[in-house]
């Protein structure tokens, strides 16, 4: 295979000097999940209410059980809209990437690009970017499910389930990371090398979740904002009463929790 093919293979358009063709994130690269990139705490009174900040990650995270081997998370696939040019989110589950390098997850993709929005399906182990799980209609409002599971002697099952359209994926695949931290994350990927412009997604709810086979015990210092341009664009509410969810919302106004 030439150099040309290898790369329209893989899913990426260039032209000479990496000049993108086409707009979208064929032409820039395929999204990539990564690592929570650390701010310094806003002196928002929001963001003061929670345990952490970032230009790409919103959500929840916990470290305190470390190692994780487990964990499971629901989430509703949230509605873009228009924004300024290109903008990305994506909404998964995974084990660390708060606090290292490493990260294995699973989730869905919302962007909006080329004057629509455009939804799928996707697991990702670093350092690779996401791969796109074919034959799932990923759509406004899918209630999903997912799971990623150490199975011992370094293989790890990633499951996912649309429970609206009835679809459902699982691969086994070596991960070797050290399970420092989990996560239910509402994010702004990043593309061609740089963290996208968040899409405006409205509001979507992680719940329930659970690390280890339990109850993540989710406290608001878990949770964690995302500041883009000195902007607060995604803020989460505070942990439902049985400590196993959240409500994530565009902006800087906090969403109620979830009921239960």
């Amino acid at each position: 295979m030439n150099r040309l093919s290898a790369i329209l293979s893989a899913g990426t358009l260039f032209a000479a000097f990496g000049t993108p063709f086409l707009a979208g994130p064929v032409a820039q690269g395929m999204p990539l999940n990564a690592p929570r990139i650390r701010l310094a705490h806003s002196k928002s009174p929001t963001t003061k209410s929670y345990g952490w900040s970032s230009s790409n990650w919103s959500g929840y995270a916990v470290t305190s059980g470390a190692p994780y081997t487990s964990i499971t998370g629901n989430w509703i696939v949230p509605s873009v809209t228009s924004g300024h040019g290109s903008t990305y989110s994506s909404a998964w589950i995974g084990i660390d990437g708060f606090n290292n390098s490493d990260l294995i997850q699973t989730g869905t993709e919302q962007d909006y690009y080329s004057g629509s929005a455009h939804y799928s399906a996707w697991w990702e182990i670093l350092p690779a970017a996401e791969t796109v799980i074919p034959n799932f209609t990923i759509q406004p409002g899918d209630q999903m499910s997912a799971s990623i599971k150490n199975d011992g002697n370094g293989d790890w099952t990633i499951s996912l389930t649309d429970n609206t359209e009835g679809e459902t994926f699982s691969t086994v695949q070596a991960y070797s990371g050290p399970g420092a931290s989990a996560e239910w994350i509402l994010e702004a990927p990043t593309i061609g090398g740089h963290v996208a412009t968040l899409a405006n997604y409205g509001q979507t709810t992680f719940n329930p979740g659970t690390v280890n086979g339990g109850n993540p015990g989710l406290l608001t210092s878990n949770g964690g904002v995302m500041i883009q341009k000195r902007q607060q664009v995604s803020t989460p509410s505070i942990p439902d009463s049985d400590t196993d969810g959240f409500n994530v919302a565009y902006g800087a106004t906090a969403p109620a929790p979830p009921a239960s």
